[in-house]
């Protein structure tokens, strides 16, 4: 009763109202998150110091990514858009649209990106840079922080069927994504790259064809730059959260990202509206006298 009394009459009304369970429930929840309240020293409070992830990183097989890629395979962002509408995930998904394809192929569309995404996060560097150095001395320097600070451990990660996606140091000059690693990614199956931030190299990127989105060129190297912060964790790239494993649709119209627990059901209702849509210009391209492309193949 005395707790009663030195609250407020709306409070005390609110809390007379709760179950007693509910009450024991809630502050069970607060001890094991360590909110046990303020100035809380317990032992999951300091356990929390050391920092946690509080989202699962979810696991597919090989297998059924095979298997959600082939339900995705030739559905465009548009397709998909509609698909999410569907299901009840409207504008939800829609990287920012500053986020487009460095090239595109508009005869075979091999620009275009269907995969399973592998996420990796850089973040800004509070570390000093090289400095003036004897050359030798640079290259050492230069080759430490690739190999403890901005390395590329997702690479493990990546299959046939990889679209890989990276946050990055948004204001950084830095060119994370280049000629050479990018293709080292396709050779092990990445059929596409997305990042929220940079690229460089991008005359040989494009020579090469393999697909990149991405907000503009970054030139410098990562050395001095960035650091990588995780691997196959969620992330934020075009405004959107990315969960390994999510579908990735990356076109002329932009990125989507589809939540994996929806992507069949988004799937069935874009393949049915790619089939219609593609009738449709059939019959249209016959009218105009236009020869068949792969757009209504």
């Amino acid at each position: 009763m005395k707790t009663h009394v030195a609250l407020g009459t709306e409070r005390r009304r609110a809390l007379d109202a709760w179950p007693i369970g509910t009450i024991c429930l809630a502050a069970g929840i607060l001890a094991a998150s360590g909110q046990a309240g303020p100035g809380s020293s317990g032992a999951a409070g300091a356990d929390l110091r050391g920092g946690r992830n509080l989202i699962a990183t979810p696991v597919y097989s090989e297998a059924e990514d095979q298997r959600i890629l082939g339900l995705f395979r030739g559905l465009r962002v548009s397709d998909a858009i509609d698909g999410m509408d569907a299901v009840g995930l409207p504008s939800t998904g829609l990287m920012d649209p500053g986020i487009r394809p460095l090239w595109r192929d508009t005869e075979k569309f091999t620009h275009r990106i269907i995969g399973i995404a592998v996420t990796a996060r850089y973040v800004p560097t509070q570390q000093p840079a090289a400095g003036a150095r004897a050359i030798e001395d640079y290259d050492r320097w230069a080759g430490e922080w690739y190999r403890n600070r901005s390395s590329e451990p997702f690479t493990a990660l990546i299959r046939p069927g990889t679209a890989l996606v990276i946050e990055d140091a948004p204001d950084a000059d830095v060119g994370s994504i280049g000629s050479n690693n990018i293709l080292g990614w396709k050779v092990r199956g990445c059929v596409g790259v997305v990042t929220s931030a940079t690229a460089r190299d991008t005359d040989e990127i494009i020579a090469e064809k393999v697909p990149l989105y991405y907000r503009q060129p970054g030139r410098g190297i990562r050395p001095g730059r960035n650091e990588i912060e995780s691997v196959n964790r969620p992330i934020v790239c075009g405004g959107m959260l990315v969960m390994p494993g999510d579908v990735i649709v990356a076109d002329g119209d932009g990125v989507l990202v589809v939540p994996r627990a929806k992507a069949e059901a988004v799937a069935a209702y874009a393949r049915k509206i790619l089939d219609g849509d593609k009738e449709g210009r059939r019959q249209l391209y016959k009218k105009l006298g236009m020869p068949s492309d792969d757009s209504v193949r």
